[in-house]
């Protein structure tokens, strides 16, 4: 009676017969690069990814089967001599489950909240495991068992279970892998072979004595086995760790964002929301899971719904970018940073700071800091907070050499980390918009602000192609000459005198194809004179420049706008690609946990300027290299073939870029500080500080070979095309 009321479902929980046939996974999204290597994962509580049984080792299934239900195979969902020999010997003989039993009880089992709910836990899952062997065969259900098995360590799932524990996957596990993993079905915790190593070799021993009795080992292979120390490649899955770390952490707010309203953005945020909602309205990536819906109605799910997405990331790409990036800015421009600071009163501020100003910055950063946040709901004054701050504690802060345990206010903590630098590095295919390499910062654990796609800073030098290109739009060439002199502009009734670096080649009238060679500011005023900034604008917009920020003045030729890394390089694809540029690509398709590809993403284009136009423009950009701003390349890294590109850098040198473009790939770099109130000091030009890592990143590429980028690569122009050749006039300026 009591099993027909569980039954009927009259008695107790029994799920839903559909959800018995359909059993709702909640697998881990994986983040796939595009040759095939796994980049991380996403998930909230378990990090289990699905596997199919042909995907499992027979020693796996053999070690299970022989120690948790040696009559697998026969029985229905209860094993009734199993049963009642535990029943008899009171539990000394083993509980009497069944795996399809210990199945029923994962999936399902509520939490018990009184002595009857307890009484009928047993029951109900009986009930639960027959109808599981009715709806499904063997091989399915020892797979889900599998599959859903938490086996600590983050690690759900044989998948997970096998590559935290011993780094391969689970068709791989040996005989005495598979014992290990197998030991831990009857308590995890008890049998942990981290923290219990000695009682985890005693339970595999004693599971793969099961293995002999049920036949599937020899007594040569136990003896072998047993005699053999525990050995583990233990390595747990942190989503602060392992490649493309930045890039993960992107794409998960970028796929999983809202349609953007004003009143989530807070006042001084104008400019994200401006962008989000272009995002949402133009690439169907952005804000993916919540435009699109399952067949059940629902919106897909980045943490459960067990998602394989296809990034456009070269694994090895990405590797060479971290690579770069770190080599050049933590090992060699820090060190020299801190040494120069050591100097500074105000470091790491520029000295052109008063302390009032200095104080207003940091009292900006304890207001956005977590403690002053907690400390707030707590019930604290904004005074007592302030006194907290400003109280030495023993606090760990962050080195490059390791971890360090130090007395530090957290006010001088805010300050010590505000003395690092920061940089953002990215690489784009130009022909097909996909991102090959993105880095965000050089370590998420402590700098998890994003300097490619959300950090954003003033772009100096490296946007003068933008005016050049207008002026080739407008009937320029590369050899109309310019005044080389300094001059004052009147701009809304106010003069304007800009200055420059270098006084080479003065009083001359050079051609414009030297004044970009050179980046040289004098020669851009005069163009900018000479053309409409409104018009230079909307040409930057093309570009996709979407910021709302960039207001049409004189001062605009200099770059004083806030851009950033992903913005400029997707821009700079235009110049390697006929004057088309192409918006970032960051995923090519996504499947679901079956296999199935649910969406398929398409490169976005936009034509910017003309052929003609990009043509004079990549004569002029290759003169860069080949004499001016960005020669380094050449005689420093070595970096042969066509290429092209620009240095930038801004007021006080606060910001270096460079934008290097080769026929096959477009990459760009920014270092600076996380205040653009920092100087970089006096070596603080993007030829010294940006170009190094770009150079270090092409020179790593040319020397792999079966990375198909190469110094024989060739921009794509008519063959009729002849290479722009002026010859600069020595005449005095008029």
């Amino acid at each position: 009676l009591i099993f027909w009321l569980i039954t009927k479902g009259a008695l107790g929980y029994l799920p839903p017969l559909d959800e018995l046939q359909n059993p709702k996974n909640k697998f881990a999204t994986e983040v796939i690069s595009s040759d095939m290597q796994l980049l991380g994962r996403y998930y909230r509580q378990e990090n289990r990814v699905g596997v199919n049984y042909e995907d499992i080792s027979p020693n796996m299934i053999n070690a299970l089967i022989a120690t948790e239900d040696a009559r697998y195979y026969n029985h229905t969902g209860i094993d009734f001599k199993s049963l009642l020999r535990a029943i008899i010997k009171m539990g000394r003989a083993g509980g009497g489950s069944t795996i399809t039993q210990q199945l029923a009880k994962q999936l399902w089992s509520p939490r018990a909240n009184n002595i009857f709910e307890r009484a009928l836990q047993k029951p109900i899952e009986w009930v639960i495991a027959v109808k599981l062997e009715r709806f499904y065969t063997k091989e399915e259900i020892i797979t889900m068992y599998l599959n859903y098995f938490d086996f600590l360590h983050n690690a759900v799932g044989i998948k997970m279970a096998a590559n935290t524990y011993f780094g391969k996957d689970p068709k791989n596990l040996n005989v005495v892998e598979a014992a290990t993993l197998v030991g831990l079905c009857k308590n995890p915790s008890y049998y942990n072979p981290v923290r219990y190593r000695e009682r985890a070799e005693q339970r595999r021993n004693t599971v793969l004595h099961q293995m002999l009795k049920a036949e599937y080992i020899t007594e040569a292979e136990y003896a072998e086995n047993k005699a053999l120390p525990l050995v583990l490649n233990f390595k747990t899955l942190d989503h602060k760790e392992g490649s493309a770390t930045y890039f993960r952490e992107f794409l998960r707010k970028y796929m999983t964002a809202k349609k953007p309203q004003r009143k989530n953005y807070p006042s001084w945020a104008s400019t994200q929301y401006y962008i989000d909602s272009i995002a949402w309205e133009q690439d169907p990536l952005y804000g993916w899971c919540n435009k699109n819906v399952k067949k059940d109605g629902t919106n897909y799910n980045v943490y459960t719904d067990g998602l394989k997405i296809r990034t456009s990331i070269n694994s090895k790409m990405q590797k060479y970018a971290e690579e770069a990036v770190y080599k050049h800015v933590a090992k060699y421009l820090q060190p020299l940073f801190d040494k120069e600071n050591k100097t500074k009163p105000n470091a790491p501020f520029t000295s052109q700071l008063t302390q009032k100003q200095i104080n207003d910055i940091l009292m900006r950063s304890m207001r956005q800091s977590e403690r002053w946040r907690v400390m707030k709901e707590q019930g604290h004054t904004d005074e007592e907070i302030q006194q907290a701050f400003n109280k030495k504690t023993e606090m760990t802060v962050f080195s490059y050499h390791g971890n360090i345990d130090t007395l530090m206010s957290p006010i001088d903590s805010i300050r010590y980390y505000k003395s690092f630098l920061r940089a953002g590095f990215m690489s784009i295919d130009p022909k097909t918009g996909e991102v090959k390499a993105y880095v965000g910062g050089l370590n998420y654990h402590h700098f998890q602000y994003d300097m490619v796609m959300l950090g954003r800073r003033q772009i100096g030098s490296t946007i003068k192609p933008f005016l050049y290109s207008l002026a080739m739009e407008n009937g320029f060439t590369p050899c109309d000459l310019a005044p080389n002199v300094q001059q004052t502009y009147n701009v809304a009734g106010q003069s304007w005198t800009p200055r420059n670096s270098s006084r080479a080649r003065y009083g001359e009238n050079v051609t414009l194809k030297w004044g970009l060679q050179q980046s040289n500011n004098w020669i851009s005023a005069y163009l900018m004179s000479r053309l409409n900034p409104q018009q230079l604008v909307t040409l930057m917009q093309k570009f996709g420049i979407d910021s709302p920020d960039i207001h049409p003045s004189m001062a605009l030729c200099l770059g004083p706008c806030d851009v950033s890394v992903g913005e400029m390089v997707s821009a700079y694809t235009t110049f390697a690609n006929n004057g088309i540029r192409c918006a970032p690509l960051f995923v090519t398709r996504i499947e679901d946990n079956e296999g199935n590809v649910i969406a398929d993403f398409q490169t976005r284009m936009t034509e910017v300027i003309s052929q003609e136009g990009t043509y004079k423009m990549l004569d002029m950009l290759q003169a860069v290299i080949q004499g001016g701003t960005g020669s380094r390349l050449r005689y420093k890294f070595n970096i042969e073939g066509q290429i092209a590109g620009k240095t930038g850098t801004t007021n006080r040198n606060s910001d270096a870029w460079f934008m290097g473009i080769t026929p096959k790939l477009v990459a760009g770099a920014w270092v600076g500080a996380e205040d653009q109130s920092i100087t970089l000091g006096r070596r603080g030009e993007g030829s010294v500080m940006a170009l190094p890592i770009v150079g270090d990143f092409l020179r790593r590429l040319h020397k792999d070979p079966n990375i198909n980028i190469n110094k024989t690569d060739k921009f794509v122009r008519p063959a009729s095309w002849q290479a722009v050749e002026c010859e600069d006039a020595e005449t005095p300026a008029s």
